[in-house]
């Protein structure tokens, strides 16, 4: 994904979600943003991150042996 800057707006559209999850994202310092001036930027490449990084394998149980199976 290329480093295109996002308004709060367009980055809670691309994960739809609320433009508030952002804002608590950024209150929270749980995601990297830019400050220009008043305007607050998140980079697309920052959101793909946040995205992979809550990313959760799914678990399997082979019913025969009842044992996870990952």
């Amino acid at each position: 994904m290329n480093d295109t800057l996002l308004t709060v707006s367009q980055a809670a559209e691309h994960l739809v979600t609320s433009e508030r999850f952002i804002r608590r994202l950024i209150a929270e310092r749980r995601i990297t943003y830019i400050k220009l001036g008043r305007h607050v930027r998140i980079s697309a490449r920052v959101l793909a991150e946040f995205v992979q990084a809550g990313q959760v394998e799914p678990i399997t149980t082979d019913l025969r042996s009842r044992r996870v199976v990952a």
